[in-house]
């Protein structure tokens, strides 16, 4: 069955029932994972026998650990200013992977920036099953050696990098109350799954802050004075500086999460139609090919510049566009970050945690009809892709109209 397919509607509605009966008799937990729940309680028992900290004071040694990608770790820079806002003079050190360590390279809100390779985060395989609990142990050794006085777990499941705070004997350890992080906490926050992901990030930080929205805590990210000065040159040596710009970004995290490229390739043509746009189309190395397929598909020019911007320089570019179209991924998050309006397509994601966090005339989400929609799973096999449609059979008129619409505007 082909990615490029639309799933006929009686077809659709059998394979979405067939994913909620699969979703509603899988077990909470597996066995593996019943096995490792009880293996983390034995050792939180056992580190909560390291000396604590009630509180944090205002001129402590805090760590931020966020294990995600750009957009997560985007997500959480209204939380480090306000964390900069209420202990101003504290010391404050966030910990990312180094996926996503140019979101916060220049970061106002901190005062170090580590890079850890995560386990389960970052994309290359393990060289051993015992891997994870090396780098946990060299990592404890750094941390204990830096003398922190509390670490803020800012991802509600992340038991390693709990353990990880713990094992270092950090001793003030605040993070949500899920089982397999409970045990390494000593400051314990009710879970809110409801509500948007920077939201969540902020009531861990300060649970009684109100209002919280996007005027009143705006994601952070500022280019740097040479990328802006690249996307200008860039602009000028395709001869792109007096046509409104849209750039098409097709590319994401999960391949669940991808549109159709013929999609993409006749939106792309229907707005140069309609509105005399230059076309961008932007990507990361790995996926030059996907970009490349959308400008073959397309009638009309683009520019494919997959693979040849750095982070700082994409935002730059992106800050020049009258509009961003694309999956729900981390770069359509840098352009809402940029002030620029924006399409997102959402299916396996609940836009309501993970949706794009600004006006909402000027940011549109899309979301898939699919009845198991979204069911947060974003890891299928190839064999299984072609049966998880709710992206690819997103219509291209709702695509076309919404961005028309903001084009327009």
């Amino acid at each position: 069955m082909s990615l490029e397919r639309i799933i006929p509607p009686e077809e659709k509605e059998r394979l979405a029932r067939q994913h909620l009966a699969a979703r509603a008799s899988r077990p909470e937990r597996t066995t593996k994972e019943r096995v490792r729940l009880r293996v983390l309680r034995i050792l939180g028992a056992i580190l909560s026998l390291r000396p604590r900290s009630p509180s944090l004071h205002a001129e402590c040694r805090i760590l931020v650990i966020r294990p995600d990608h750009i957009g997560d770790v985007l997500f959480i820079t209204p939380a480090l200013a306000r964390l900069r806002e209420r202990y101003p003079s504290a010391h404050i050190t966030a910990m990312v992977g180094p996926w996503a360590r140019p979101i916060l390279a220049f970061n106002p809100d901190i005062d170090a920036l580590w890079t850890c390779p995560f386990p389960g985060f970052t994309r290359q395989s393990k060289k051993s099953p015992w891997q994870p609990y090396c780098l946990l142990r060299r990592y404890a050794a750094l941390l204990r050696a830096s003398n922190f006085d509390a670490a803020i777990i800012l991802r509600d499941d992340h038991w390693w990098g709990a353990l990880l705070a713990a094992w270092a004997s950090i001793p003030f350890r605040i993070g949500y109350d899920v089982p397999e992080v409970r045990p390494f906490l000593t400051k314990i926050r009710a879970e809110s799954s409801q509500a948007h992901e920077v939201v969540r990030n902020l009531h861990l930080i300060d649970p009684d802050l109100h209002p919280i929205t996007p005027d009143t805590w705006p994601l952070r990210f500022t280019p740097t004075a040479t990328d802006s000065i690249w996307a200008d040159d860039l602009l000028r040596s395709i001869d792109a500086t007096s046509s409104p710009l849209v750039v098409i970004h097709p590319g994401s995290g999960a391949p669940v999460k991808a549109w159709r490229v013929s999609a993409w390739a006749r939106v792309a043509d229907a707005l140069i139609d309609r509105h005399q746009v230059r076309i961008l189309i932007t990507g990361g190395k790995h996926e030059q090919d996907l970009a490349q397929a959308v400008a073959d598909a397309m009638k009309g020019p683009s520019v494919v510049l997959a693979g040849q911007t750095t982070l700082g320089q994409l935002a730059a570019l992106m800050g020049r566009c009258a509009l961003a179209l694309g999956p729900d991924s981390g770069p359509l998050h840098l352009a809402v970050a940029m002030g620029t309006p924006t399409v997102h397509l959402f299916g396996p994601a609940d836009p309501r945690r993970f949706g794009p966090w600004g006006d909402p005339q000027c940011h549109r989400v899309i979301t898939s009809d699919w009845a198991c929609a979204p069911c947060g799973r974003l890891d299928h096999s190839e064999d299984e892709l072609p049966l998880h449609g709710c992206v690819r059979d997103i219509p291209e008129e709702a695509v076309l109209e919404t961005a028309s619409e903001l084009l327009a505007s």
